[in-house]
């Protein structure tokens, strides 16, 4: 009987929850048809739109698991909303972020690596809600809460000057993108979930709590909002850019309300340990040269007990020319943890060095080609090291 409650419940919520989603889709789609449209990045206009295509060709030429070359594509669209332009809600924004992940190909299933290699590379074609929220600003926008459909990584342990490489582990790295039940909120699924943030001259304090498995792992096709998975809490203090200090220093820590396996201990019934799924990570990025050269460098841990990489540093520089084009160079090292070395017969670091040169050709196409090696792809002593070389389309309105 409790159990059916509890169930009937559950499903109760998730109804509501997709219903409030709705309303909020119409809200933004009734105001924006009567307000005038403008770039996203305008920030006097009532509503904001804007689309983006990523198109990918990547080849794995040599190493890892076989040679082979796949077409990878996202494309998206973002609506930003001021209500207080529209509907009289002061210091209140809405935001909407829905996506397509096209070619349902992997270029990692021929590479091997366990980080991966392309940022957009999904595991089939879909269509979905990413983020869709609200977001109220108070003390003078210093604090703010938001509350919605939320990716963690589009706040936290997030470093922009990484943000031009290919390669998932300097986006949501690799010791934290592996945990819970789905993996966190990140792309290209985010999760229910709130978020609270404080900002006061130079310095930042921001905490979120989100569902603890993001979508449905039975259905992956739409947005899916499934509830009583537990939950998953982050909190992160840092120093933002100013003109003082240009660049940001960020420390975080996380922990899922649900418990990880270890890897190979068991209790007296022969069930594995249950351990805390839990980790910390700490970001830094400067400006070396003014509005020339930018680097970052990150640092993840996760439980060593639990999962197959225990932590994650990277570090790269990218360096802006006259012509509005950038190039760049970035290294990601992934640790295996003791015991998953020892029940894999597996190899302690899996590196990838990537090295790439986006040409802006106009303010609304890019093209980036990259190259990419992978040292002991998945710390599997069976695979080669691995070279890959790809070329980037994008294309922004």
């Amino acid at each position: 009987m409790s159990r059916s409650l509890t169930i009937g419940t559950t499903i109760f919520f998730e109804q509501k929850i997709k219903q409030a989603i709705a309303l909020l889709l119409l809200l933004m789609l009734s105001v924006g048809a009567l307000a005038e449209v403008t770039p996203e990045d305008s920030g006097d206009k009532a509503v904001a739109f804007k689309f983006t295509h990523k198109s990918d060709l990547m080849s794995n030429t040599a190493g890892g698991v076989s040679r082979g070359m796949v077409w990878l594509a996202n494309s998206e669209v973002k609506a930003n909303l001021d209500l207080g332009k529209l509907a009289d809600w002061n210091d209140t924004t809405a935001y909407l972020q829905y996506h397509i992940q096209h070619g349902a190909k992997s270029i990692n299933k021929y590479a091997g690596s366990f980080a991966g290699v392309d940022n957009i590379e999904s595991k089939t074609n879909a269509g979905q809600f990413f983020q869709a929220w609200l977001q109220k600003n108070s003390s003078d926008n210093s604090l703010s809460l938001l509350a919605g459909l939320y990716a963690i990584d589009s706040e936290f342990y997030s470093s922009e000057t990484a943000g031009l490489f290919f390669m998932p582990p300097v986006g949501m790295s690799t010791e934290m993108s592996q945990t819970g039940r789905n993996g966190p909120p990140i792309f290209p699924v985010g999760a229910l979930g709130l978020r609270l943030k404080y900002t006061h001259a130079d310095w930042y304090l921001q905490g979120a709590l989100t569902d603890g498995a993001p979508g449905d792992l039975n259905n992956v096709q739409g947005t899916q909002i499934r509830l009583g998975d537990g939950t998953l809490a982050i909190m992160e203090f840092g120093s933002s850019s100013s003109e003082k200090s240009p660049g940001k220093t960020a420390f975080g820590v996380w922990r899922y309300t649900t418990a990880a396996h270890d890897l190979t201990e068991k209790d007296i019934s022969g069930n594995l340990l249950s351990r805390a799924d839990r980790g910390c990570y700490f970001l830094a990025e400067r400006s070396l040269l003014p509005e020339r050269l930018q680097g970052f460098f990150r640092l993840g841990i996760a439980n060593k007990h639990a999962y197959q990489v225990e932590w994650t540093g990277s570090l790269g520089l990218n360096y802006q020319l006259d012509n509005h084009d950038t190039a760049g160079i970035a290294i990601a090292s992934s640790h295996a943890s003791d015991k998953y070395r020892q029940l894999n017969a597996a190899k302690s670091l899996e590196s990838i060095v990537e090295i790439t040169y986006r040409m802006q050709l106009k303010p609304w196409l890019a093209v980036q080609p990259v190259v990419q090696r992978v040292f002991n792809p998945n710390m599997d002593a069976r695979l080669a090291n691995a070279l890959l070389a790809g070329v980037r389309l994008e294309a922004s309105f």
